[in-house]
């Protein structure tokens, strides 16, 4: 399976789940800790870490690694090699402005 197909999955299931503005970045071409960056607003507290826990079941079965994960309530941080999820309240994902910083380094 590729990364883009791989991608594709994680987005059904996070979308599945009622995740919300999902985004992907492609940071194949420049020098980063992933090919892929996955980023998705989740609707309060309990429902990140439901959304962390429901890609760990889905995703472990069919031979996805999941090689860490910094947990909060606010924001996941889901550690796949070379995909890395972040799950966040919205408040979260406006202060922190991730997209700011992967849009830049994505169009170097």
């Amino acid at each position: 399976m590729t990364i883009d197909e791989r991608v594709e999955r994680i987005i059904t299931l996070l979308d599945s789940k009622k995740a919300e503005e999902i985004e992907v970045f492609d940071l194949e071409k420049v020098d980063y800790i992933a090919k892929r960056i996955i980023i998705a607003n989740s609707l309060g507290g309990k429902h990140t870490l439901s959304l962390y826990d429901h890609l760990k079941t889905e995703l472990k079965p069919l031979g996805e690694e999941f090689l860490g994960a910094d947990e909060s309530n606010e924001w996941v941080v889901v550690d796949m090699g070379d995909i890395l999820v972040h799950l966040m309240v919205p408040e979260y994902r406006q202060k922190y402005s991730l997209e700011v910083f992967l849009n830049e380094l994505q169009n170097r």
